[in-house]
């Protein structure tokens, strides 16, 4: 059973105040609310996630350790999508009465052991007892310098499409899970522990190279067809350009959720290194006028490029 809600807010406000802090946060758990304070001439991202036991992650897969590590990393990939930096971190959870202490515990060195690496702060959220599993809410603040923000919107036809690291790695373990074959976590540190491009995006936001960005939480084909519909543009991807993880296969890296790596566009003309900060970057395709997403192997005619990632409530 958790700790008493008093408590559990003790130990994870303790805990929040020895692993991380940040002069942008004036007033953090303890209040009624935390006070953030921006850097002068910067603007505030805010953006929220779900994860949900039994369809986010599950007891017997994922430790605990990799559940808070995961539902951090979720938000902090999108404050790297927009270019910016985080701040501060809100965790509202939901725990079920039966739940051991230390599962808690663990979830908590997860999470609190990205925040400090990604100085993060835990500046609030909320404890609930939970009927029907464990439910996390993470909310994450950051910041950016004024209109520096790189949208979904910006890609224009002639701009080169990259990606970061390597894809499909996350999709692949999960289908070794489903087919129930014992892992180990230390070879699949790119499901169990992802880690947030946020330094790669800071080198794209300052050099302004990316014309439009996007992390790949749903899937390659997902995401690209969400820039293309907010740029008003169409893509060719060329398969044989795709940095397929190791174990992975081209189903994984086109349409396998959770990579967690950076999408982005740049124009013909930028000077996009092919590594930043030891993450490869490596260009997959290109932007077009037709509002098709199309992929090629270059030995066939281009075929439709479906997006099947992941989405809620489709059938």
């Amino acid at each position: 059973m958790p700790l008493p809600e008093k408590e559990l807010v003790r130990r994870i406000r303790g805990l929040a105040k020895s692993r991380a802090a940040d002069r942008s946060v004036r007033v953090s758990i303890g209040d009624d609310t935390a006070v953030l304070r921006p850097k002068p001439g910067h603007e505030i991202l805010v953006t929220t996630d779900f994860s949900l036991e039994g369809t986010h992650f599950r007891g017997g897969w994922h430790s605990p350790e990799s559940v808070g590590h995961r539902c951090l990393c979720r938000g902090l990939s999108d404050i790297a999508a927009m270019g910016g930096e985080p701040v501060a971190a809100f965790l509202s959870l939901a725990l079920p009465f039966d739940l051991p202490q230390n599962w808690v515990d663990g979830f908590l060195d997860g999470f609190l052991a990205l925040a400090r690496r990604t100085n993060t702060t835990l500046a609030g959220g909320d404890i609930a007892q939970s009927r029907h599993g464990i439910l996390a809410d993470v909310t994450v603040v950051g910041s950016l310098p004024q209109k520096a923000a790189i949208r979904r919107n910006g890609a224009r036809p002639g701009d080169i499409i990259y990606v970061t690291g390597a894809l499909g790695a996350s999709a692949a373990t999960l289908r070794k899970m489903y087919a129930g074959e014992k892992l180990v976590v230390k070879q699949h540190l790119a499901h169990f522990f992802p880690e947030p491009r946020l330094a790669v995006a800071k080198t794209l936001q300052e050099k302004k190279l990316a014309t439009s960005m996007i992390d790949i939480s749903d899937g390659l084909s997902t995401d690209l067809a969400h820039i293309c519909a907010e740029s008003g543009a169409g893509a060719v991807i060329n398969q044989l350009l795709l940095p397929v993880a190791k174990g992975a296969n081209l189903e994984d890296a086109l349409h396998g959720g959770e990579a967690y790596e950076l999408l982005f566009t740049a124009k013909k003309s930028a000077k996009v290194p092919v590594e930043i900060g030891g993450v490869p970057v490596t260009e997959i395709g290109w932007v077009t006028k037709e509002k098709k997403v199309m992929i090629t192997d270059c030995a066939s005619k281009s075929r439709k490029l479906e997006a099947r990632g992941w989405e809620h409530f489709h059938s």
